[in-house]
């Protein structure tokens, strides 16, 4: 389109626009002016804690026992943390909780039996935790959520979970205790994975995929239980045909 565009005009051409117009966005539109140093009268803070450098906790937080926050995080409203190793350049949006007991129990018909969860949450640089997420401590080892990884609104991650780098998990998904998502892997809207699987790296399940096997690097599933793209489109048209007929 550059051929298209008035000679007078200043032109940023690029093979990623939607990336560009993003950094040039943040240029003009800074997304949050840092407030300058300073501590609430109303903020209650242990003469054991320590705050790292750059770190901006808003209104209502807590910040519990046992947890480490790194430089430049930005703690949300009436975010809850504790038993928690967190990166540096995290963002953790209001209402989220990070290290509460994970949902570990042994069924008995006499009355279930609480399992007590001993591990923590580590958390890699530069992630992302959407409002109102919730990220169980482990039961024994660790929660782990990788550097670079995104998380939408209304996320569940159950205990154990282990998420590597880059990846992308949208509204009110929920990933099962003991499961790991391969570097790079996309869940999509409402989606559930079940516990104790694998996710390949770079694999993709859709909105509202129900995964009860393991994954494939870069596969692309759909449906529920969830096949491949295809497969779940042949079974919608097959459908339609037999719906039709009638």
């Amino acid at each position: 389109m550059v051929d298209y565009a008035p000679p007078d005009m200043a032109l940023l051409v690029t093979k990623t626009p939607y990336k560009a117009y993003a950094l040039a966005a943040q240029a003009f539109y800074p997304h949050e002016i840092t407030p300058p140093p300073a501590i609430s009268p109303h903020a209650f803070i242990d003469p054991s804690a320590e705050i790292g450098e750059g770190c901006v906790i808003e209104a209502g937080a807590v910040i519990g026992p046992q947890a480490v926050i790194g430089a430049r995080c930005r703690i949300g409203a009436n975010a809850t943390i504790s038993h928690a190793l967190i990166g540096d350049a995290v963002r953790i949006y209001p209402g989220v909780r990070i290290g509460q007991d994970g949902f570990g129990f042994a069924i008995d018909p006499a009355g279930h039996v609480k399992v007590p969860q001993l591990g923590r949450v580590v958390i890699g640089d530069h992630v992302e935790i959407g409002a109102n997420s919730c990220i169980d401590r482990g039961a024994g080892p660790d929660t782990v959520i990788g550097p670079g990884t995104w998380i939408d609104n209304l996320v569940q991650i159950g205990h154990n979970v282990q998420i590597g780098r880059g990846c992308v998990i949208v509204a009110q998904a929920g990933v099962a205790g003991s499961t790991v998502l391969e570097d790079y892997a996309v869940l999509a809207a409402q989606a559930g994975v079940a516990g104790h699987l694998r996710v390949g790296q770079g694999a993709r399940i859709g909105a509202q995929s129900g995964v009860m096997r393991d994954v494939p690097a870069g596969s692309e599933m759909l449906g529920s239980p969830a096949v491949p793209v295809k497969e779940f489109m042949r079974q919608v048209t097959a459908l339609a045909r037999l719906v039709k007929r009638k």
